[in-house]
């Protein structure tokens, strides 16, 4: 297989203007508000940062160009969320963070005409913000999305909603929800589920307390809301009946690796500000760059982003065949999600007390790629899916071969 990992002209251009847009116009924002983006002002210094992004040409990399995007497929769009990603807050800047860069990736592929202008539009323009509500409390979904608890039962002309859900990122001030309820079966059943467009302002969608996380830089919290018999018409139903579990997976598996994206960017300005660091700090008679244990930890961090790059390039490619690379995104999440906590780990402590402090972002980049771990399926839950493909395989192979 002839592998190319060279980009065309075009897409080289948006990588090194979005590199740019990201250092000088997005990097100092953050930098001024700890990464924090409610005190940055919220929607506020998202629109402003969504407009200079539009002015700079780098404003929805991954939205189709008919709706003002760039069109990018997953392979084209690693480069240039990695850069985005330099900053907590250019993946906002850029509208390809969480969880609208997935919902306009799944609204693309599944919603009907209509539902794309009414939902698409305004969310790929960057007119408003929207929210997946697919998370519950115990015992119902969480890593285990069988366990969805949220019914949406028949009734004239559309379906009531009842159910309530938590750590819902983006909840507060999002214009409309997707919501993932359950249609037929039973909570511990895989099918039964469908997805469900809906204002915000539909009566009996109420969004609850923001759930505390180590996490500031995600606009609009992370939220409990609830569905207190809400009525969507049948208009709202995404897709088919009883699809939704299926349909997720349209979003899942390019959202895990969007994640890894950005969070890649964010590890490698970690690893450059430790770099930098240690490359200039005189201690125990030299400088700490030529300490063999601080040249080990540069090492380990490069190795660990060319080892979550590569591992992307193969994920990112099997998306664009058309193959779920169910597998390639487990292994990529789950390797990436680790490595890139370990690279600001590493750099943290190559910075000593500096690392800690406010004076550096090391800190504050520690606090937000440490949930990733757990975000978009925890590590435990993609090494139980891989290993159970990989063994379910093996006794596929020997019942051929009894055979």
């Amino acid at each position: 297989m002839p592998i190319d990992l060279t980009y065309t002209p075009e897409v080289a251009s948006l990588i090194e203007r979005t590199r740019a847009f990201t250092r000088e116009v997005v990097l100092p924002i953050e930098d001024r508000h700890g990464g924090d983006i409610a005190a940055a002002g919220g929607d506020d210094v998202r629109i402003e940062l969504q407009a200079a992004a539009k002015a700079a040409g780098v404003f929805a990399p991954h939205a189709p160009v008919e709706l003002g995007g760039q069109g990018l497929n997953m392979s084209d769009r690693a480069p240039v969320f990695e850069e985005a990603g330099y900053s907590l807050f250019g993946p906002l800047a850029l509208n390809i963070a969480a969880p609208d860069e997935g919902n306009v990736h799944m609204l693309a592929h599944i919603a009907s005409p209509d539902q794309k202008q009414r939902f698409l539009e305004p969310l790929a323009h960057g007119d408003v913000r929207s929210a997946f509500a697919m998370t519950e409390p115990a015992p119902g979904a969480g890593s285990d999305p069988a366990a969805l608890s949220t019914r949406a039962v028949p009734a004239p002309g559309g379906w009531r909603i009842n159910g309530q859900k938590w750590f819902i990122t983006g909840a507060d001030g999002a214009g409309f929800f997707i919501i993932m309820a359950r249609t037929s079966g039973e909570p511990g059943l895989r099918g039964g589920a469908t997805m469900f467009l809906a204002p915000t302002d539909t009566p009996g969608i109420r969004v609850g307390r923001h759930i505390g996380t180590l996490d500031k830089s995600m606009i609009g919290g992370h939220c409990e809301v609830s569905f207190d018999d809400v009525f969507v018409p049948d208009s709202a139903v995404l897709g088919e009946v009883d699809r939704g579990f299926e349909y997720a997976q349209v979003r899942l598996g390019p959202a895990r690796m969007t994640h890894v994206m950005r969070w890649l960017g964010a590890a490698r300005r970690a690893h450059d500000v430790a770099v930098a660091h240690v490359a200039q700090r005189q201690g125990f008679g030299a400088t700490l760059g030529d300490l063999g244990m601080i040249q080990k930890m540069v090492a380990d961090n490069e190795i660990d982003i060319a080892a979550t790059r590569a591992l992307l390039v193969r994920a990112c490619w099997e998306l664009d065949q058309g193959d779920p690379a169910s597998n390639s995104t487990a292994i990529a999440k789950t390797y990436g999600a680790e490595a890139i906590f370990r690279i600001v780990d590493r750099s943290v402590q190559m910075c000593g007390g500096l690392g800690v402090s406010e004076d550096l972002p090391l800190a504050r980049l520690s606090r937000e790629v440490r949930p990733f771990r757990v975000y978009d399926g925890p590590s435990e839950v993609h090494r139980w899916a891989i290993a159970k493909r990989v063994v379910g395989a093996a006794k596929r192979a020997a019942r051929e071969a009894a055979e």
